[in-house]
């Protein structure tokens, strides 16, 4: 199982479909952080829409590709809206082309996961959480992954969701930083204090 830095997999629910998922993955590499992202999001623990926000079609190849057989619950895979993430549709488009921009798989593999972690963006709590990951190690796993020219670029170890934003930002020539330096700012520990 992935590192864990809290107790998500002392949840038997979650546990139980981790390791069903895992018995039948084809040893991709995203198969693990998939999987814990998909039974977290079974329990009802993390941010994510249903089917992890990747339409229908995509989902269930995903699935296919990952987890051959295994059908998740028909309460998980129900279509739900969402008025919150249509209000924040230009920042999903923003965050998406950054992603795609430094995958590294170009196929839809690459897509799945820069809409992942768009979605991700969108809860209230640390990326790693709201996608139901089980570490913030497990996020920087899933951005060196399929991120990794993004991710080299994270040198300081800065949050992945602040660290995405500052791209953002600094794409569109915005600097709100008071400091000119990370090291000097008065919000540093904001930026970079621990996450568990």
């Amino acid at each position: 199982m992935p590192a864990s830095a809290n107790s998500i997999e002392s949840n038997e629910l979650v546990t139980d479909m981790y390791m069903r998922m895992m018995q039948v993955s084809l040893g991709q590499k995203n198969d693990q952080i998939l999987a814990s992202m998909l039974a977290s999001r079974i329990a009802g623990i993390g941010a994510m829409p249903i089917r992890l926000g990747l339409n229908r079609s995509s989902y269930e190849t995903m699935m296919q590709r990952h987890f051959p057989g295994v059908s998740l619950p028909d309460s998980y895979v129900q279509d739900a809206s969402d008025d919150d993430l249509a209000q924040r549709m230009q920042e999903q488009d923003e965050l998406r082309e950054l992603l795609l921009a430094h995958r590294v798989d170009p196929s839809e593999e690459g897509e799945w996961m820069a809409d992942i972690v768009v979605y991700g963006c969108m809860g209230g709590d640390h990326l790693w959480q709201d996608l139901g990951l089980w570490s913030r190690k497990d996020l920087s796993l899933l951005m060196q992954q399929n991120f990794q020219r993004l991710a080299e670029k994270n040198n300081k170890d800065m949050k992945w969701k602040k660290f995405l934003y500052k791209q953002l930002c600094a794409a569109e020539g915005i600097y709100v930083c008071r400091s000119p330096s990370c090291e000097v700012c008065p919000d540093y520990a904001a930026c970079f204090a621990p996450e568990d």
